[in-house]
């Protein structure tokens, strides 16, 4: 039989079910694009999309930084070219785009030879030395075995079907869809919670959260609607992209024709800075949005709901749920979250969503808390240095650890998931009780350039891919010799959510930094995005902080904070230079770039820096005693002042302040803010409080045993 008339015989088959079809074309790969070519052509699919970098003539391919524009859209058909390099963000993004009744055809190498491919994707994980062809090739030899596994695609081997899915009868068992435009119950609830949050109580949020497909947008664009037609048309939305956020409008639109006009769209940086009025907000794929200005938002507007994708490609919301819950407790009076179960593009038990979650890991968990064997205390649990060959074999130890990162790590996507197979300069720790995975850390190796390379590093000339931390000493903190060393940058930790707060991430660290002391490691480093609670975490194990970016990331939405931890002599020279160099900027970037930074993160970084606290001379003695008595204006004062705060924050003696007073010590004394902004800062009444609290806390810093 043709293949064309097995793939018509399926894909009419499933059109009924209101399923997809998969069929994947192995061998040769010419002959595959043009078999591929013809058999859309011939099934007469109106809109066909190809991933590919050699479509046929006529055919305007995607590529990695195209496909993220059909987030949230509907096609008839994908091509997608395994060929061009397997993204596996974009084919997430675009398998998640067919609608019931369409076909994904894969063009790829023999199952057999694929691991072996030189994939183009490789140039994308690869760092300074490895070339791309050393990168090996565990993430492709996975997918072969998910693929083989899988008995609901359609498989030909050089143009010949080697194996077709059993027939299955019958329509889709969804269910009665609910009157009105929503197209399933979960939907009609979500829609329903949506409108009292609107209505009902202020400060009462929701959450929707779901898998791809399931209805949030269209949710959001048909509340939209109804607001709109009861007069209420101030309506904010929000998210990452606006393209995004297009099915919301269309819904909206669909509903109610003119609603748009009563939608309005803000990017969250410019919402978060320039609130306008409105009667609800909208926050589409929360998860891809730093959680700092989703905290200013959660604030500003007492009738806000957002959606998050449960399995994404841009971020996952599992991790994004957990972390916002504890936020959403602490702002709000009482908040819900809805799980929309239901798909709408397509029917439930859909094969290639099936397929496309066991080959991207989206639906990895953590192990059951049961699993480990009653086992508590860090030294119940072993640490172990996995074998990535192996792990990659291991599917139930490659789920459990990459359940954890994405918990803990709400920017986890697919692509993570190939480099923790295959970067070369990668290793993966583990800690596990009774063959289960507790926690786990990813370290990167880095460093150990010639003398050449460094220079070119310090000077920005050369920007080696992978090597953060050699790269920020030298570039930012111009130490010229960070290159020349060798380090272990710890990437990701993950600590199992019922094991936290018990010791075990700080115990795996320790062994993995004893491990690295004996493998000719310098130093160990990690970057993250700085919070007060972070810096503690890692203080306590022995890093410090030497470097704080002096803009925020785009993604956490947080200034990186770099902290090193010296392993040799070399080490410990740099990491002290390091030390020098940051007390000599940071202080002074406090009242330049820095001066919205928040003061408790202030205090954390500036601690344990005694060594280059400033001097208090007499006549500063005399001043501050003289400030503290209403004798002298702070403006008269402020060298006096200035050095007053360093000194304490430096030496660990500000822990006689409470919240207040040391939020406006940084922020008027060191930020140099107004007395209005230092009021609004603090949550005092104005400048008469501000300064009364001022003059407060310079007495009791101005002790003599602090002093």
């Amino acid at each position: 039989m043709q293949i064309l008339d097995v793939v018509r015989g399926h894909v009419d088959a499933a059109a009924v079910r209101r399923h997809r079809c998969v069929l994947l074309l192995a061998g040769p790969r010419e002959a595959a694009v043009d078999q591929a070519h013809s058999l859309v052509t011939a099934l007469q699919y109106r809109d066909v999309r190809w991933y590919s970098d050699s479509a046929p003539p006529g055919i305007s391919p995607l590529g990695s930084d195209t496909a993220l524009q059909l987030l949230g859209g509907e096609i008839d058909a994908l091509v997608f070219d395994a060929w061009a390099g397997f993204d596996p963000d974009a084919f997430g993004v675009l398998t998640g785009c067919i609608r019931a009744g369409g076909l994904l055809i894969l063009l790829a190498p023999r199952l057999d030879d694929w691991s072996a491919y030189a994939d183009p994707q490789h140039a994308r994980i690869t760092v300074a030395p490895y070339p791309p062809e050393q990168v090996k090739g565990r993430f492709l030899g996975r997918l072969a075995r998910v693929i083989a596994d899988e008995a609901s695609l359609m498989l030909a081997d050089d143009m010949h079907l080697v194996r077709q899915p059993p027939s299955t009868a019958g329509p889709d068992s969804a269910g009665e869809a609910p009157s009105g435009p929503c197209k399933t119950r979960d939907q009609q609830q979500a829609v329903a919670a949506l409108l009292k949050v609107a209505t009902g109580h202020r400060r009462r949020p929701v959450v929707l959260v779901s898998d791809r497909g399931r209805g949030k947008s269209a949710a959001f664009g048909i509340v939209a609607a109804q607001l709109a037609g009861q007069g209420r048309e101030r309506i904010l939305l929000t998210a990452a992209r606006a393209d995004a956020v297009a099915a919301v409008f269309e819904q909206a639109e669909r509903i109610r024709p003119g609603a748009r006009r009563y939608l309005h769209f803000m990017a969250p940086d410019e919402l978060a800075e320039n609130p306008p009025e409105a009667d609800l907000l909208l926050v589409d794929e929360a998860a891809a949005i730093p959680v700092p200005i989703l905290k200013k938002l959660l604030r500003r507007y007492p009738r806000i709901a957002f959606a998050s994708t449960v399995h994404g490609y841009e971020g996952t919301g599992r991790g994004f749920t957990l972390r916002f819950s504890t936020m959403l407790d602490a702002l709000s009076n009482s908040w819900k979250m809805l799980s929309l179960k239901t798909p709408i593009r397509w029917a439930p038990d859909d094969p290639l969503e099936r397929l496309v979650f066991r080959m991207l890991a989206l639906d990895a968990e953590p192990a059951d808390s049961a699993s480990f064997g009653g086992a508590g205390r860090p030294e119940d649990f072993e640490l172990s240095r996995l074998d990535r060959d192996a792990l990659a074999a291991d599917e139930r130890t490659l789920a459990e650890l990459f359940g954890l990162l994405v918990q803990a790590h709400y920017r986890t996507r697919p692509l993570d998931l190939r480099h923790l197979l295959d970067g070369p300069n990668l290793s993966v720790y583990v800690m596990r009780a009774a063959g289960h995975v507790a926690a786990t850390a990813l370290v990167a190796a880095e460093g150990g350039f010639d003398r050449k390379t460094a220079e070119a590093i310090w000077a920005g000339n050369s920007r080696p891919h992978g090597h953060l931390l050699p790269e920020t000493l030298a570039a930012h903190t111009g130490l010229k010799q960070a290159p020349l060393l060798r380090c272990g940058r710890i990437m990701r930790v993950a600590v199992h959510p019922d094991l936290q707060r018990r010791g075990l991430g700080g115990h795996m660290l320790r062994a993995i930094v004893a491990q690295l002391s004996s493998q000719d490691c310098d130093f160990v480093g990690t970057s993250f995005g700085a919070t007060p609670g972070l810096i503690t975490f890692w203080r306590t194990l022995g890093w410090l902080p030497v470097r704080l970016s002096i803009q925020k990331g785009a993604s956490s939405g947080t200034h990186s904070a770099v902290m090193l931890q010296p392993l040799s002599d070399a080490g410990r020279a740099l990491t002290a230079q390091a030390r020098q160099r940051f007390f000599a900027q940071f202080p002074h970037q406090l009242c330049d770039s820095l001066r919205d930074l928040e003061p408790a993160l202030v205090a954390v970084l500036l601690a344990q820096g005694g060594d280059w606290a400033p001097e208090l001379d007499d006549a500063d003695r005399l001043d501050l005693q003289a400030f503290a008595r209403e004798q002298r204006l702070a403006e008269v004062s402020i060298g006096s002042l200035w050095r007053l705060a360093l000194r304490a924050l430096m030496r660990g003696n500000s822990g006689c302040l409470d919240e207040k007073e040391l939020a406006i010590l940084v922020a008027r004394v060191l930020q140099r803010h107004t007395w209005s902004e230092v009021a609004r800062v603090a949550g005092c009444s104005g400048r008469k409080q501000a300064l009364q609290r001022l003059r407060a806390a310079v007495g009791k810093l101005g002790e003599p045993d602090l002093l």
